[in-house]
């Protein structure tokens, strides 16, 4: 692993440490915020911060090394607002029906759906060893996503989880086509595109608009988890592409489990512990993996 690998690997962490803390503190607003509007103020959070960040940039004389987005690149840009719109709409919806050490783990599903989108329309190259890793993460998706094991209940919670991860596979890959462009314009349009998106949506289906606190709260929550997060994940699709980033990744629902346990003193389920060892054995397999 070269140098530039190495750091791209590095802000591959950093940027799942940092949207780590997304859902179980997602899980705490949501007993004050509806779950749209949820959605909208996290993404406006991260347009919001990021762009006062690139102000503070311009302000201080930093001269701008990135290529800006063209019309080449607009299908793609597209894309990424629409399913950033879709995403975090599932998720919210899926933190109010499971717990959200259960959605944590759950979110392990996107490297599947980005790798096999990565593979089949973007034709990116994935090794043996990542394939079993897919497969693991894969099973131990399925176990988290019944209730209780021994009558098969189903966790609808756990499908609307499912459908955030595949709607971000979709969305993490066409974040890949724009990863040379200018990250932090990328992720101001992500920000406003979607959460402003989100924001319509909330209010034509009647969701109200929570109190000032709430909304600081979870902008700033967007800032942190959805906008930093996101501007190191671009950094590090560069050089590593999409499957293998998402493979990086992989650490931020172990953390947010973790962080989940803590604050909300949910006891795990047999279950849970079961998907968990095949979980981490499958995180494994896809963060040793050395193929380039």
């Amino acid at each position: 692993m070269n140098a530039k690998q190495r750091r791209a690997t590095f802000f591959a962490f950093l940027a799942a440490v940092l949207y780590a803390i997304n859902s179980p503190f997602s899980k705490l607003l949501l007993d004050r915020i509806s779950t749209t509007m949820m959605a909208a103020f996290l993404y406006l959070g991260a347009g919001i911060g990021l762009f006062i960040i690139g102000i503070i940039q311009r302000s201080a004389g930093k001269k701008e090394k990135e290529q800006p987005l063209t019309k080449k690149e607009l299908p793609f840009t597209v894309g990424m607002v629409i399913l950033d719109i879709a995403a975090p709409i599932f998720l919210m919806i899926g933190l109010t029906m499971t717990t959200a050490a259960n959605a944590s783990l759950l979110n392990n599903f996107e490297i599947v759906a980005t790798s096999v989108i990565a593979l089949v329309i973007f034709k990116e190259a994935i090794s043996r060893r990542l394939w079993f890793a897919i497969v693991l993460v894969t099973v131990s998706s399925i176990i988290l996503s019944f209730e209780d094991m021994s009558s098969l209940s189903f966790s609808y919670g756990s499908l609307f989880v499912l459908l955030a991860c595949i709607c971000w596979g979709f969305e993490n890959n066409c974040t890949r086509m724009l990863s040379s462009k200018n990250p932090l314009e990328i992720v101001v349009i992500k920000g406003f595109g979607s959460g402003l998106g989100s924001f319509v949506i909330a209010l034509i289906i009647g969701e109200k608009l929570p109190s000032i606190r709430y909304i600081a709260c979870a902008l700033l929550l967007g800032f942190i988890a959805y906008g930093l997060s996101i501007y190191f994940y671009i950094y590090a699709q560069r050089d590593l592409g999409a499957a293998k980033t998402s493979t990086y990744y992989a650490v931020a629902p172990f953390v947010g489990a973790g962080l989940s346990l803590l604050i909300f003193w949910d006891l795990p389920s047999l279950s849970f512990l079961v998907a968990l060892i095949i979980m981490l054995i499958g995180t494994y397999f896809a963060s040793t993996d050395t193929q380039a």
